[in-house]
């Protein structure tokens, strides 16, 4: 056996913990920007700039619309080899190219022109609508090309766990810094707070783009796989391979639980802020203390569920961790004070640590399953059509936001106080709804996914064989 011979998957290197370090400085740039649009784009524009409630949602809405149908397009159109794959790579030259983009029309979403919201509100609408999508095309071919790497970048099941564990490390310290950022500058009423919490939050992810770039660069094994498939067979049509993929019973399975899943947490993200204010009637500063509590739980209880998981299983962690996110939303049905809040956040922590330690093996293993169905990696079309869903949870969010608060009689005023039924409403949206989503999710995972145990040794068997 020649040791050089990389289309012999016995001489497949594993990856490095300086590579797996390096490769999760991505996560910090796709978990922060769409969790920060989803908490304060809505907020901003509803509040701060008094663009009508209907259109900020109807902006919103078209928005996520034109994310699902491009997504899967421009996944299906950059998922193959070009002239310049063999050399420079097959996602690393799409990775790089969208990341400076992301982060301009992210800091260009908070500066408006500076017009009456009530005489210019279509005028707003538009320019909310085009940052809006501008800033989702360069993300969704940023994400498309570094989630859907994962797969190919880190093929055993102990890299995929080591690999996602490592995310919440390092990188998990800095996306706590850029989560607490925006409480020390923020300010209800000032719109300039958000332009500047923008701006540094941009150059802090700029930074990390440049330590992503080690992790992200394909060797010639990696390579190698990925053109497994494509020399040998035609080109499989976009509609195909949804169809293909959409039969594989665990793609779709773990497709519909994470969707549920997505749905609680960007609801109750976009939540927070009116909840703060509206609810405990504090500064947005106070919001650092139950952040703390919350990554503090994240952080103590990784190496535990990462050992769980080597025991029990990436998908019984995974389902765990689904379970305890549905029960940790309950407390915020009742809770009114700070002391209660960061109490809470502690479970939550907890909660999401366990679920979010699991979601890329997981979803590895499921795109591994159509890989083999089709023949080829495509897994940034699969991401692509897994966008079809998962962004369809900002529409229920601006739907849900938008309809309670008009239902209940929401005040968009800074310094409004709220009624009772106002109040009732953001504890509605915040945590009884993303519960039941979770619940859902929970039950759909127990019932119907079954890539595990034997089926799934012969699955990864059959890979090696193959050289996929």
């Amino acid at each position: 056996m020649n040791s050089d011979d990389i289309t012999d998957p016995r001489n497949w290197k594993i990856a490095s913990t300086k590579k797996m370090m390096s490769y999760s400085f991505g996560f910090i740039l796709t978990l922060y920007v769409l969790s920060a649009y989803t908490a304060f784009v809505f907020y901003f524009y509803e509040v701060e700039v008094n663009l009508n409630v209907e259109l900020v949602s109807l902006a919103i809405i078209i928005f996520t619309i034109y994310t699902i149908i491009s997504s899967p397009i421009l996944g299906y159109l950059t998922d193959k080899p070009f002239k310049w794959s063999k050399k420079w790579g097959f996602r690393f030259p799409w990775i790089m190219f969208s990341s400076a983009p992301i982060l301009i029309f992210y800091v260009l979403l908070y500066t408006p022109p500076n017009v009456d919201a009530k005489s210019n509100s279509w005028f707003l609408f538009w320019y909310l609508l085009i940052m809006s999508c501008l800033f989702g095309t360069f993300l969704s071919i940023f994400r498309q090309h570094y989630e859907g790497g994962f797969a190919n970048h880190f093929r055993e099941e102990f890299e995929r766990r080591r690999a996602s564990a490592l995310a919440f490390i390092f990188p998990g310290i800095l996306l706590f810094i850029l989560n607490i950022i925006p409480f020390f500058i923020l300010k209800y009423g000032d719109k300039s707070s958000f332009v500047l919490t923008a701006i540094v939050s941009s150059i802090v992810m700029g930074i990390c783009v440049l330590f992503l770039i080690p992790g992200i660069r394909e060797t010639e094994e990696i390579k190698f796989r990925y053109m497994q498939g494509y020399e040998d067979t035609e080109r499989i049509p976009f509609l195909k391979m949804m169809k293909i993929s959409l039969t594989q019973r665990n793609f779709t399975v773990s497709l519909l639980s994470s969707t549920l899943v997505t749905f609680g947490m960007t609801l109750n993200m976009a939540s927070s802020i009116y909840f703060f204010k509206d609810v405990l009637n504090l500064p947005i500063i106070y919001s650092i203390y139950p952040t703390i509590a919350f990554y503090l739980a994240v952080m103590i209880s990784l190496p535990f569920w990462v050992s769980f998981a080597v025991k029990h299983g990436i998908l019984k962690t995974y389902i765990l961790g689904v379970l305890l996110s549905t029960l940790t939303y309950i407390p915020y049905l009742w809770v009114t004070t700070l002391e209660e809040t960061i109490i809470f956040a502690i479970p939550r922590g907890i909660a999401y640590s366990c679920f979010s330690a699991m979601v890329l093996p997981l979803v590895a293993d499921c795109y591994d399953e159509v890989t083999l169905a089709c023949g080829k990696h495509q897994e940034a079309t699969l991401l692509g059509i897994r966008t079809i869903f998962m962004r369809s949870a900002v529409i229920f969010q601006a739907l849900i936001i938008g309809y309670i608060h008009i239902f209940t009689g929401y005040n968009p005023e800074p310094e409004a106080t709220q009624t009772a039924p106002a109040i009732w409403g953001i504890r509605v949206h915040l945590a009884l709804i993303p519960m039941i989503f979770c619940l859902a999710a929970t039950i759909v995972m127990i019932l119907w996914f079954d890539l595990k145990g034997e089926k799934k040794n012969a699955m990864k068997s059959k890979m090696r064989e193959l050289g996929l």
